[in-house]
């Protein structure tokens, strides 16, 4: 299934992708796609509702504006020179180890939403990156039960100031 969110900027509606490329508004389903969505087993929720609701729902003929994929998101942890190619490609070594930081959640916005940047800015630098959605909270998890843990993927643009970076 896929997810969206659609509609004016902090006024974004829940919807979905069919596989027929349809796009259905589903705020009547009463949830939005935060983290108590995911936290508390949303997606099969979703699925069961859609399996009365969905012939009730709106087609969406023209979405105006997709938002952010995630209302309220708590965090966004990065890991940064994890493709060694782009290390090389910027001059970086490649860490033994990943490096974790953090990236404001103020700064997520719908794809083709501006993008504010800085007026000293010297080397702005973007990469699409693959964002994998946690849907529950979990520590020390092995490799294979890793996937219990993800609720899914997302397209990610990630800008950043090269002449910021330590």
């Amino acid at each position: 299934m896929k997810l969206f969110r659609h509609g004016v900027s902090g006024k974004e509606k829940p919807g979905i992708c069919l596989a027929n490329g349809d796009h259905i508004d589903i705020s009547a389903f009463g949830e939005d796609f935060d983290e108590a969505f995911f936290e508390s087993d949303g997606l099969n929720r979703l699925s069961k509702w859609c399996e009365d609701h969905l012939k009730d729902c709106p087609k969406i003929e023209s979405v105006n504006r997709f938002g952010q994929a995630i209302k309220r998101p708590s965090k966004i942890i990065c890991i940064g020179l994890n493709y060694s190619d782009h290390a090389i490609e910027t001059k970086a070594t490649v860490p033994p180890e990943p490096v974790l930081f953090f990236k404001s959640t103020t700064a997520l916005c719908g794809p083709n939403d501006p993008v504010v940047i800085p007026k000293t800015s010297q080397k702005t630098d973007w990469e699409v990156e693959l964002a994998v959605v946690i849907s529950k909270k979990a520590s020390y998890v092995e490799e294979r039960d890793s996937m219990e843990h993800v609720a899914g993927f997302v397209l990610h643009n990630d800008y950043s100031e090269r002449a910021f970076q330590i």
